[in-house]
């Protein structure tokens, strides 16, 4: 029989985050499908409409926290998925690097964008 193999020790930290997040994104999923789709319908989504929503801070927080859960999930399951299948030394070094400064940069210009809704 085949031997189960994970490159998340389990019990780690990026292990832990990685079931957290998962957690999140499934209920501000739930929330944002409620909200825009059953109480607004896609021809009622406007900019004001959008803008109006992130001039509530307790919408925005929850929008960049499920920006920064999304990025962080996103990023790491890449990771792992590359570790998983074997990349090591310098590729694995470089995957890392690559994807970390593009999840910051992905989280960056997110936020930007939830100020400039927000109407900061």
């Amino acid at each position: 029989m085949a031997e189960r193999y994970s490159s998340f020790n389990r019990g780690g930290t990026r292990w832990f985050l990685q079931r957290v997040t998962a957690v999140f994104l499934v209920v501000t999923l739930a929330f944002h499908f409620y909200l825009l789709h059953f109480v607004n319908h896609a021809p009622e989504i406007t900019f004001a409409g959008s803008a109006g929503r992130y001039s509530v801070p307790i919408y925005f927080v929850t929008m960049v926290l499920f920006l920064a859960a999304a990025t962080f999930h996103g990023v790491n399951g890449i990771y792992n998925a590359l570790v998983n299948q074997g990349v090591t030394g310098t590729p694995k070094r470089a995957a890392k690097w690559v994807l970390g400064i593009a999840g910051v940069l992905l989280f960056v210009q997110g936020v930007r964008v939830a100020l400039v809704l927000m109407g900061a």
